[in-house]
């Protein structure tokens, strides 16, 4: 009979050091991002629930709540399937330029995203590369909702494949190889075996998708045109009412944006403990 295995006590830092360091993250935390979001409530509701809804409820506003939801509606799904892809190919397979690759999906991380708006520019304006081509069609896409879907999906298509690509490369593909052996086909493979084990990392990095997809301004900003009503996302309609002196319908719009990005934060939270808990249990899941 083996011995019992002696446990062995945890590390634990000084209380004269964790004390200062803990201070700081709470302070940190409390000047940055709590007290940014008490204030932005505060203003929303400073002259009551009913100049709130009223801002909320103005027809440009509702426009841009809209038109934000529409990109995002087509932006993350679009990134899901890009980012399943890549994740795929990157994990399952050998390839000569697989470094390349890697490097291109993290580019929209490198490149400002204002950058990436006048580069639509530069190729669908009616001066750019295929603006004549696209104008002699009567297609529009810069100062029209294409440009702002182009614009969304480049600044927010690594998210999803940069979610997947570690943890696929953590699960290894045995399973896969089994399957394969056993006579499944690559979409039987997929759908019973694969995605069953990304399954909540896929999610978390669709909400994370989601959440740069309806916050975004730079790269929106440049391609948009700002026209009330027709090109203006939240965050764009945001600014132009603050730029007009009209602090709390813009505090308003704001407020609806944190309320989002809270929705989002606790969906983050849920999912990243599910995935924490099919990593050390994987038998809780099942």
């Amino acid at each position: 009979m083996r011995p019992a295995a002696k446990r062995v006590p945890a590390l634990r830092d000084p209380w004269w050091l964790a004390l200062p360091l803990v201070t700081v993250a709470l302070a940190f935390v409390a000047l940055f991002l709590l007290l940014p979001l008490v204030a932005v409530f505060g203003y929303a509701f400073e002259k009551g629930w009913g100049v709130f809804a009223a801002a909320i409820g103005d027809a440009d506003a509702r426009a841009a709540i809209r038109l934000t939801l529409l990109v995002a509606a087509i932006s993350v799904p679009a990134n899901l399937v890009f980012g399943v892809a890549a994740a795929w190919l990157v994990t399952r397979f050998e390839f000569r330029g697989k470094g390349v690759l890697v490097s291109l999906i993290d580019l929209p991380f490198a490149v400002s995203p204002v950058i990436a708006g006048l580069v639509c520019v530069l190729l669908y304006g009616l001066h750019g590369w295929f603006g004549e081509w696209l104008a002699e069609r009567d297609l529009h896409v810069v100062f029209a909702v294409p440009g702002i879907v182009l614009a969304t999906v480049f600044v927010t298509f690594p998210i999803v494949a940069r979610e997947l690509i570690p943890l696929m490369q953590a699960q290894g593909d045995e399973e896969e190889q089994a399957a394969r052996t056993l006579g499944a086909s690559g979409l039987a493979m997929f759908l019973r075996v694969t995605l069953p084990k990304i399954g909540w990392g896929l999610l978390y990095g669709v909400v994370l998708c989601n959440a740069r997809a309806m916050g975004e301004f730079g790269a929106v900003s440049v391609v948009s045109g700002h026209i009330r009503g027709l090109t203006n996302t939240m965050p764009l309609h945001v600014e132009i009412l603050y730029n007009e002196y009209q602090a709390t319908a813009a505090f308003a719009v704001a407020a609806l944006l944190a309320v989002l990005a809270l929705v989002t934060l606790v969906l983050k939270q849920v999912i990243g403990w599910r995935i924490h808990r099919a990593t050390t249990d994987p038998g809780q899941d099942t």
